[in-house]
């Protein structure tokens, strides 16, 4: 069940079977689909010598006759568009398309009438519609992201587009995976409840045929980011989690250009536990053994490095030789690690992070809700302490305490409105009106039912090893429930009258509006100490706590702005 493998499988075969010198033709989406399992040396090995978009693709004349054309795209009405255009006048010796999802017949016969030339070869559907950034970790990268949180009645043309699009991405997951699963959601969310039932109706129903594989114990179970809007909020102090959070990561990419003086080499990044072995040994280290590590591997580096100046012979000269790319990767692997921790510990310091993190942590995990009001004001007043970091701080407060302590929520609304004129407190009341106590199903800081209270008080017993990653996700409850077999029906509806008895083997958890990277490596924790059950974590987007709040500020926005409001 590893995604990375399935996709580069297809991509593999895509290419394997066209011999030749080849022109890759991708979309906006399949660009992001491929580069994250495929490096552009990988593609050379394949005798792909030009990686183009469709879109540019359709400006240009020029014949390339020489070139055979593999297009990739996903089976949108926009790409048939383009399509239907360049079959009219082919500019490519031959054409293979491949297509990231299923076609449907209108889009199939208008491909035909268009082959007026017959240069298309072969037309294949493969699955590969979501960009498999870890082994058991997924996105569909959904720009509009904000749109789970708007009322169905204000948006729906945009809505349809956003749920249709997830279904395309959960039924190609299934479709790679050859498995056809059981689907519940969480009963508190229309739109959990929505993608559910529209995923049953194309399984069961309009693609039955597609998807009738072996009985096999699958679970798809599709979650509301809501139920959870502690997490995204979090500073991290693991490393993949925190370079996401300081820095972002997309598609695998870092983006330094923006920092000072980073070395020109190493202004864009890749972050791939495929393709760098060091980031897949530390990728959920804590940031305090990363900077061990590196130095370790520093160190090891300049041993290399010290060896290669002692060339005193032929042999010498050759064995260097033969060496030199894995010693320039290396030095390059090095360097970008370094680049990297040295620019996180530079924000770090900036923004005055240990203490922020350490009252957020509190926040997140312990009671004690005079103390937490005294440390957040404390926090608030403080000069060094940035917008941003302020605006989290009452949100987290807001999401533990609103019940218990409204006059004091009140004080904290006021005093992040004189301190920070660029949020206004009707940003937490939103917060609250979409993911408060009211809207919750589960019990998110452990607090209310007497199993998780009790784990909470033995944890608290024992101490933390680390103040600043005490948070677990409430996903790491939901994975326990379903790997003993607890997960409350009454919950977690099942869709139809297609049940589940027992505990099912393998179990993939799709969050509309986005999944987090301490979520990603709870669920790869879980797996590995966890046997006879397999978790794959899946969502919209991959969240920092800066895409959450773009997320709440623009569905506020149109909230605000409409006049539909139902």
């Amino acid at each position: 069940m590893v995604l990375v493998t399935a996709v580069r499988d297809y991509i593999n075969r895509m290419l394997l079977d066209i011999s030749g010198m080849k022109v890759l033709i991708l979309d906006s989406s399949t660009v992001s689909i491929v580069s994250v399992v495929y490096s552009q040396s990988d593609l050379l090995k394949k005798e792909v010598f030009l990686v183009e978009l469709v879109d540019s693709i359709s400006k240009s004349k020029e014949s390339m006759s020489h070139l055979k054309a593999v297009y990739f795209l996903r089976p949108t009405s926009e790409n048939i568009q383009h399509l239907k255009r360049q079959l009219a006048s082919p500019r490519f010796g031959e054409i293979h398309l491949f297509f990231s999802n299923i076609l449907n017949d209108t889009q199939i016969h208008i491909l035909a009438d268009s082959d007026e030339h017959e240069s298309v070869l072969q037309v294949q559907e493969i699955y590969a519609d979501f960009i498999a950034g870890d082994p058991c970790h997924f996105s569909l990268n959904i720009s509009s992201n904000h749109l789970y949180m708007l009322p169905v009645a204000m948006d729906p043309s945009n809505l349809q587009h956003y749920c249709d699009r997830i279904v395309d991405g959960i039924s190609a997951v299934f479709l790679a995976l050859k498995r056809r699963p059981v689907i519940r959601y969480q009963r508190t969310s229309d739109i959990a409840k929505r993608i559910a039932q529209d995923t049953v109706k194309l399984m069961y129903q309009q693609e039955s045929g597609l998807f009738d594989f072996r009985r096999s114990e699958t679970l798809l179970l599709v979650l509301d980011r809501r139920e959870d809007a502690v997490t995204p909020l979090l500073n991290q102090w693991t490393y993949q989690a925190m370079v996401h959070e300081l820095i972002n990561i997309q598609d695998n990419k870092v983006d330094l250009r923006t920092f000072g003086k980073v070395p020109k080499d190493q202004q864009e990044v890749v972050l791939s536990s495929e393709q760098d072995l060091f980031f897949k040994a530390n990728m959920y280290e804590n940031f305090g053994d990363i900077g061990m590590n590196i130095k370790r591997m520093v160190d090891e580096f300049q041993q290399i490095a010290k060896s290669n100046q002692k060339i005193q012979t032929i042999e010498d000269m050759a064995k260097f030789v033969d060496n030199y790319p894995e010693y320039r990767r290396m030095q390059g692997n090095v360097s970008k690690h370094v680049t990297l921790v040295t620019e996180m510990s530079k924000i770090v310091e900036e923004r005055k992070l240990m203490v922020v993190s350490q009252t957020e942590q509190e926040l997140a995990c312990n009671g004690g809700q005079g103390a937490a009001f005294e440390a957040v004001t404390n926090l608030l007043n403080n000069e060094n302490v940035s917008d941003i970091d302020r605006l989290r701080l009452v949100m987290l407060y807001a999401l533990r305490y609103e019940k218990e302590s409204p006059v004091q929520l009140m004080q904290l609304f006021n005093k992040l409105a004189s301190k920070s004129a660029k949020y206004k407190p009707g940003l937490v009341q939103f917060l609250l009106k979409q993911a408060g106590v009211d809207k919750r199903t589960g019990d998110l800081f452990g607090n209310r039912d007497l199993m998780n209270i009790a784990r909470n008080m033995a944890r608290g017993l024992k101490g933390v090893e680390n103040v600043y990653t005490q948070h677990q996700p409430l996903l790491f409850q939901t994975m326990e429930s379903i790997s003993k077999g607890r997960l409350r029906d009454i919950d977690y509806p099942f869709v139809g009258n297609h049940f589940q008895p027992g505990r099912p083997q393998d179990v993939v958890i799709f969050i509309v509006g986005g999944t987090t990277y301490e979520e990603s490596r709870s669920v790869s924790l879980f797996n590995s100490t966890n046997s006879g059950i397999r978790f794959i974590l899946g969502g919209t987007t991959v969240l920092n706590s800066k895409r959450f709040l773009k997320d709440l500020e623009e569905a506020q926005r149109m909230i605000r702005s409409s006049s539909t409001v139902v």
